[in-house]
């Protein structure tokens, strides 16, 4: 295809999303890799600059493991949500919002644009309760475990993230949560995510992870489009491998509150944020409605 055919393709895309706010997670191997990283930046400021109005929503979980073993401390997960006592919380907050989220607001800079890096504590963006005890099996026997400050959300304000918007700012989030005592709690980014996506009225949710998107059981076949209802099947059935749980449990819960589309695509590969918006076969999973 000639480059000018390209660019045609994208414009009827660019006209249905200009002034459409779209969230985006960024996450798996981007949030290891400087050089993909930088790629998917360099991709949302372009977006942003087509004038889409872009929230990111970062996670981090692989450098927080690093992270505490470089300080004696093993990850402890369950249900895959890590155990988070006093001091995981802090190394959790440090990396977080002292590192990623301070690294993705200077690469937007490098590119450019405006960056403002936020947790779910500022200006009270995301306040969550303390989630119940799990409950695991341990053995043949099944116990409940308390996960320590892992949250869950029960409420996000949209108003600082229209405030940024409307002066073009891309906001940048961090999953960490405030509870209405002033706590801090670690949360799913994943989750945070999807119910930021809802909160801001998000016309697209896109959750880039390290898969070309959502597969069959044998990991053979991507779905291109999927139904709530098809997803929650491929849920029900056990299709969906673990790790794949929290970001289409998120999309789904997006959709059915009012996200137009969400998508799940591999971030790993260079524009394919691009691809999946702006041409018309794209190349991960999107989930509508119907």
């Amino acid at each position: 295809m000639k480059r000018e055919d390209v660019l045609m393709e994208a414009l009827p895309y660019i006209q249905q999303f200009h002034g459409r706010t779209i969230v985006i997670k960024l996450g798996g191997h981007a949030m290891v890799d400087q050089v993909v990283l930088e790629n998917a930046i360099r991709d949302a400021v372009l977006l942003h600059y087509v004038g889409i109005r872009v929230v990111l929503v970062h996670g981090g979980g692989p450098e927080i493991t690093e992270k505490m073993k470089q300080m004696g401390k093993e990850s402890v997960f369950v249900g895959g949500l890590r155990v988070t006592d006093a001091e995981t919380l802090e190394i959790a907050q440090m990396v977080l919002v002292g590192k990623i989220n301070n690294g993705i607001v200077s690469l937007i800079a490098k590119c450019g644009a405006r960056g403002i890096g936020l947790s779910g504590n500022d200006g009270n963006l995301i306040i969550a309760r303390k989630m119940d005890p799990q409950k695991v099996k341990i053995g043949d026997v099944e116990q409940e475990v308390d996960l320590g400050h892992v949250g869950e959300i029960e409420w996000v304000d949209p108003s600082i993230l229209h405030t940024l918007l409307d002066n073009r700012y891309i906001p940048v989030i961090a999953p960490i949560a405030i509870d209405r005592s002033g706590g801090s709690l670690n949360i799913n980014a994943d989750t945070a995510a999807g119910d930021i996506a809802v909160a801001v009225k998000a016309y697209k949710l896109i959750n880039m992870t390290d898969v070309d998107g959502v597969m069959d059981a044998t990991r053979t076949k991507v779905y291109r489009k999927l139904s709530i209802d098809q997803a929650n099947n491929l849920l029900k059935s056990g299709a969906i491998g673990e790790g794949m749980v929290p970001k289409v449990t998120s999309v789904i819960n997006g959709v059915e509150n009012g996200v137009a589309f969400a998508h799940i695509i591999n971030g790993n590969i260079e524009h394919n944020l691009l691809l999946e918006l702006f041409t018309r076969d794209g190349v991960g999973t999107m989930i509508t409605v119907k």
